[in-house]
């Protein structure tokens, strides 16, 4: 997989903007929780008051809170008693309270000073306890309670007198001790509340010192709540910019990357001799650039948000739950990530041997549909549709079977990875409600913690389903780089030699044998022959005698096993292969034509020829026949694999391309055996005037092809048997007269012979 993600090189800065854009997106969607918290918690709890620290009090207030401290100057040092001149920051404090109304009387207010943040965080710390005192013996209900316990001990002169006064002032007339007995019960029970509640009612307290002056809570509520949504607005949509963009990158590089690598496996092909292309099936091959490229495509398209992202909001949450919410509960995302790997981990065990059975299977139907739909004509000529129909059935039904068990798989995992997710939504709000309920958790830490877990939990989900993919991925990448990796096992030498101009068109075999790659046995043996310029040697032989093999070696399709096989006076493997192909006009055994027209197929070596060049190739090839006959001529339609044609059409085309090459060697590997006697006899008479100085080497399985030729080479059995003119092989070589009589008389044989 590694050497698969080496390719991304090409796309390198898109993936470092991808990468800066996932961290970015990770910050928002982590820094979103916050603010929810802050909507519940100070938003709707506290009335948009954000810290237990009052920016304006009273005097009278003041005075009243200064009496549960014995910290008064380290509080007053802090504010400013507002007189008849304000600086700025006491106008900008006093407007944001009071608005423009701002007719205060003098000396009746303090105004917070400009103090910096530790030194904010460390005045909260001192008047949290006096701010939470004053409000409770301001309230009605406590202060009832509080003067009835100290009516029980009092002559009853005195109670209508203590009755008619509030209870800040009797605290203020009481004796020092009496007030510190008092005093010491609410400390007590401050004492014991956690530090978010007591900041909490601290904030309460607060906003009930601004109603005692008079301020609109409601306005500063409301313009909190829609300041913290208009940032929560932001966020989400830098979030979604982020998620778009890097959605659109990461398909483009994934889209980048498929076509290099489709780039890389059809350029190691087209270098792949026949040795290697055996090897990989065609349907092997072509699923190897489609289906297996796509499966990485798929892969890339979201692994950077895997690798990237989720851990940073996997890491980054869980760090944000111990760190800005209660971490008491941190123990259920525990639970939930040992749920997921459970889950996970046993899918992955049970389907990962289908994933790599799967890509096989894909080779198999490939392979089938190829076979079925190439031998079509074979087939209905059989009756044997019903045959290959089950035969498509079994490949078809054995590729469903492994699709549905992998799916089935992965549609269970979805639900099950739901279910531990809602189950871990309510143990949240289980156990957070009771904290809720006890007073040690607010309810906007409870949501901000579920909102957390949600964002853990579903970067460990990301992971999973990375997982499963990256099975079928990784096999996919194996198979792309068997075929990347693999070396043609005919490649050019570092350096390379020229050509001989003083040998042109000399072919010699120098004691040559071959053998097929892993074969056992020698397919030829001890072949000695020479093909000159201006003379035709052809080659014949029974079925499976070498004849094909022979001329394959020609052009390097294979290379010889033993002996040396030279062209134009140099060894073909000292040559470059451009080099000796491009001397070589090579007619396959089976007619090979390309989607186009007649015209691109017949200028297929040089886009650029003449029309007059082409329409000779044409003639010599007895093709302007049936091509005049077309709608179009030479620019009529050539359907794929040529099957708009018929196979005598095909070769003459195929014929016609290598004539319209003008090469030093012509080589026709029984590519006239399509043609009706008198078209191959007018045709090898054309050719004959073309190609006086040209090499030509022709393997037939008809006598009457070869009678003429210069030389014959007679093969059996991978074995030259015999070498000479018709009329010697007639007279001298037993297998060559065999093969003549089984085609024609001995007084035909002489008739042709003569002429």
């Amino acid at each position: 997989m590694l050497k698969v993600l080496k390719n991304l090189k090409k796309s390198l800065g898109a993936v470092i903007i991808i990468v800066i854009l996932l961290c970015v997106q990770a910050t928002t969607d982590l820094a979103l929780p916050d603010y929810t918290s802050k909507i519940v918690n100070e938003g709707i709890q506290s009335g948009g008051i954000e810290k237990a620290l009052p920016e304006v009090i009273s005097k009278t207030d003041m005075d009243s809170m200064l009496i549960f401290t014995d910290k008064d100057n380290e509080i007053l040092d802090n504010y400013t008693l507002v007189g008849e001149t304000r600086n700025k920051h006491e106008e900008k404090i006093i407007k944001k309270y009071f608005g423009d109304d701002n007719n205060i009387e003098k000396d009746s207010i303090y105004v917070l000073k400009d103090i910096e943040e530790e030194k904010e965080e460390e005045l909260i710390g001192i008047i949290l306890d006096p701010l939470m005192e004053l409000t409770a013996v301001t309230n009605e209900e406590t202060a009832k309670q509080i003067k009835e316990q100290m009516l029980q001990n009092i002559p009853e002169e005195q109670k209508a007198y203590i009755q008619n006064m509030s209870l800040i002032e009797l605290i203020k007339q009481m004796p020092e001790e009496q007030k510190n007995q008092i005093l010491s019960e609410f400390t007590k029970q401050i004492d014991g509340m956690s530090d978010s509640i007591k900041e909490q009612a601290a904030i309460s307290s607060v906003k009930q010192i601004y109603v005692n002056m008079g301020i609109d809570t409601d306005r500063i509520q409301n313009n909190y709540i829609f300041n913290t949504g208009l940032q929560m607005l932001g966020i989400a949509l830098v979030t979604m910019i982020c998620a778009v963009t890097i959605m659109l990158l990461s398909s483009r590089v994934a889209a980048k990357l498929g076509k290099t690598l489709r780039e890389k496996v059809f350029k190691k092909v087209t270098k792949f001799s026949n040795a290697e292309l055996n090897e990989f099936s065609t349907a092997s091959l072509i699923t190897r650039s489609t289906n297996d490229v796509q499966q990485i495509q798929q892969l890339i398209t979201l692994l950077f948000r895997v690798v990237v992202y989720a851990p940073i909001i996997g890491i980054g949450g869980f760090v944000k739950v111990l760190t800005s919410t209660d971490s008491s509960m941190a123990w259920i995302i525990g639970i939930a990530i040992v749920a997921i790997l459970f889950i996970v981990g046993t899918l992955f065990i049970v389907a990962m041997p289908r994933f790599k059975k799967l890509q096989d299977l894909i080779d198999k139907l490939n392979e089938v549909s190829r076979e079925i739909l190439t031998g079509l004509s074979v087939i209905r000529a059989f009756n044997k549709e019903k045959k290959e129909e089950a035969r498509f059935d079994k490949a078809n039904k054995n590729l469903m079977k492994t699709n549905v068990f992998v799916n089935n798989a992965m549609s269970m995992m979805m639900p099950l990875l739901m279910l531990i997710m809602n189950s871990i939504m309510i143990l949240i709000v289980w156990v957070g409600g009771h904290k809720v309920d006890e007073g040690i958790m607010q309810v906007g830490d409870m949501m901000a913690f579920i909102q957390y877990t949600m964002q853990i939990v579903m970067a460990f989900l990301m992971i999973s389903m990375i997982s499963i993919m990256l099975p079928r991925a990784a096999v996919s990448a194996r198979r792309i780089n068997e075929v990347i990796d693999a070396e043609p096992s005919i490649k050019d030498k570092e350096e390379t030699k020229k050509f001989d101009p003083s040998k042109k068109g000399l072919v010699e075999f120098k004691n040559v044998s071959f053998r097929y790659p892993d074969a056992d046995t020698e397919i030829l043996e001890d072949i000695n022959f020479t093909a000159e310029p201006g003379k035709t040697t052809a080659i014949i032989g029974s079925t499976g005698s070498g004849k094909s093999t022979v001329v394959n070696l020609i052009p390097r399709f294979y290379d010889v096993t033993g002996g040396e096989l030279c062209i134009d006076g140099v060894n073909v493997k000292d040559v470059s292969q451009k080099d000796l192909r491009d001397i070589i006009g090579f007619v396959p055994q089976k007619g090979v034509l390309f989607s186009g027209t007649i015209e691109s197929n017949i200028k297929y070596s040089d886009e650029n020829m003449s029309d007059e060049k082409m329409i000779e190739a044409a003639e010599i090839a007895q093709a302007t026949e049936f091509i005049n006959e077309k709608e179009n001529k030479y620019k009529d339609p050539i359907a794929q694999g040529g099957g708009n044609v018929s196979g005598g059409q095909k070769q003459r085309l195929s014929i016609a391309r290598a004539i319209a090459k003008d090469p030093e060697i012509f080589v026709f590997d029984d590519s006239f055996s399509a043609l009706d006697f008198k078209t191959d006899s007018a045709l090898r008479e054309a050719l004959a005037t073309r190609t006086k100085n040209k090499t030509v080497i022709i393997v037939a399985q008809r006598i009457s092809t070869i009678l003429n030729a210069d030389k014959i080479i007679v093969l059996e059995e991978g074995k030259m048997v015999g070498m000479g003119t018709h009329e010697e092989l007639m007279k001298d070589n037993e297998t060559y007269r065999q093969i003549a009589l089984s085609q024609l008389s001995e007084e035909e044989l002489g008739e042709k012979g003569g002429k």
